[in-house]
């Protein structure tokens, strides 16, 4: 039934090697079932309900990419979008959380239709690569900035804005620990570093009675307080209209470039050099975002860790469906995942944010046109602590410099098409 199904043999792989893919993948993401929780807390959701959603979401959009797509791909809420959910649109904007999962399900309904029409191909060519990358680069520093305050190692002040933390409290020497020990496990290459980190952290935290223990296993939390509570029709606002394309654009380039990647390191083109199945790896992604958002989580994504599962040997969707699987099992673990204080996952925030600073390398620094507003975006985003921001002056930048540059004729129709509604924004709402 397996080979019937995954095709294994056709693919040069095993179920050993599937296994062990899959476990490699959950294991290496499995960070987010901690991360995530606190994070969309922090929007006014149940920490219990929402550890038990991001669970559920998580496993049944690794089978869908599993069973109907057979890429060896693991998904999850996506780091940096729950960071703008919580943040910037519940946070720094006032929306409940009900409505911004109403902009997280209209994002993923447009995306789903970008993924079956020509209007993806369209996108993609349009947008200039630069700004592409700083996109995700951006979202990195804002994730940084988020670690960095909640481990206590940078604070507010009222003449510099912001400040080095009190490196002698113990939380912010145990948030510091946190991202060395990541850190140094990733050298290593031993795999789930980033999981190795909070749980090490989190049993310091326990020793030295900071955090009560109250347990590994349980019965699962109530997710009733989350599940199917988006607020669809209140999201259908004008002023909802840059917070969804944000969560659109930065969910459908982030998800391109992991599949992109993945299907490289995986091997999946015939020899045409033509992806396999790269169509249904995309419907796949953009539809579990919707399913997401009925149980309470910001933009479910394809996740760049499911390359761990993919070097050693994982060519399938049974590696996505045994990562699955493992989230599934993790509803089980809801003490463990409340008791985790916000010093212990914020260095596992720094690293991450670190690891998505690499793409910088790939800009093209040749053009000042194309740079300055690639730099504008990164910049911008965690200066404005928000995600839709930084993006909108990258873009208006982008046309302006052109413009003044006399180059015009190099804006795309699709990038001419966004700054009108960045503008709008700024100007109308």
């Amino acid at each position: 039934m397996l080979e019937k199904i995954f095709k294994l043999k056709t693919n040069k792989t095993s179920l050993k090697k599937e296994f062990l893919a899959g476990m490699t993948t959950f294991v290496t993401m499995s960070y987010i079932i901690f991360v995530n929780p606190q994070m969309m807390a922090a929007s006014g959701m149940d920490q219990g309900a929402s550890f038990v959603g991001t669970c559920l979401a998580a496993s049944l959009a690794c089978f869908f990419m599993g069973l109907y797509a057979n890429w060896p791909v693991g998904l999850a809420p996506g780091m940096g979008l729950n960071a703008f959910f919580t943040y910037t649109v519940v946070g720094g904007m006032g929306y409940s959380w009900e409505v911004a999962l109403g902009a997280v399900f209209w994002a993923g309904i447009l995306f789903t239709l970008m993924s079956i029409t020509p209007l993806r191909k369209w996108m993609l060519d349009g947008i200039p690569l630069n700004l592409r990358i700083a996109m995700g680069s951006g979202v990195g520093l804002f994730i940084g900035l988020i670690g960095l305050k909640s481990g206590g190692i940078i604070i507010a002040n009222n003449s510099t804005l912001v400040t080095l933390g009190d490196l002698s409290q113990p939380t912010t020497i145990m948030a510091v620990l946190g991202f060395l020990l990541i850190s140094i496990l990733s050298v290593r290459k031993i795999s789930g570093s980033i999981i190795i980190g909070i749980f090490v952290i989190t049993f310091l935290a326990i020793v030295f009675n900071f955090i009560e223990f109250k347990g590994i296993l349980s019965a699962p939390p109530d997710f009733l307080p989350v599940f199917m509570k988006l607020d669809i029709f209140g999201a259908l606002d004008v002023a909802m209209i840059g917070i969804i394309i944000s969560f659109l654009f930065v969910n459908f380039f982030d998800t391109t470039g992991t599949l992109l990647s993945i299907a490289s390191r995986a091997k999946l083109t015939n020899k045409s050099g033509k992806i396999k199945n790269i169509d249904k790896a995309l419907k796949a992604d953009s539809s579990s975002s919707i399913i997401g958002s009925f149980f309470g989580c910001a933009p479910v994504t394809s996740y760049v860790e499911s390359s761990a599962g993919v070097e050693i040997g994982g060519r399938t969707g049974l590696t996505a469906v045994i990562t699955g699987i493992g989230f599934l099992l993790s509803i089980f673990f809801s003490p463990l995942a409340e008791i985790i204080p916000p010093y212990a996952t914020a260095g596992a925030l720094i690293y991450i944010a670190i690891l998505m600073l690499s793409d910088m390398e790939r800009l093209d620094w040749s053009e000042i046109t194309e740079i300055f507003p690639a730099l504008i975006i990164i910049v911008m985003i965690p200066l404005t602590f928000s995600i839709a921001n930084g993006i909108a002056l990258g873009f208006i930048s982008y046309v302006a410099i052109k413009i003044a540059s006399n180059k015009y004729k190099e804006v795309s129709l699709g990038a001419w098409f966004l700054t009108v509604i960045f503008l709008a924004k700024f100007v109308f709402l």
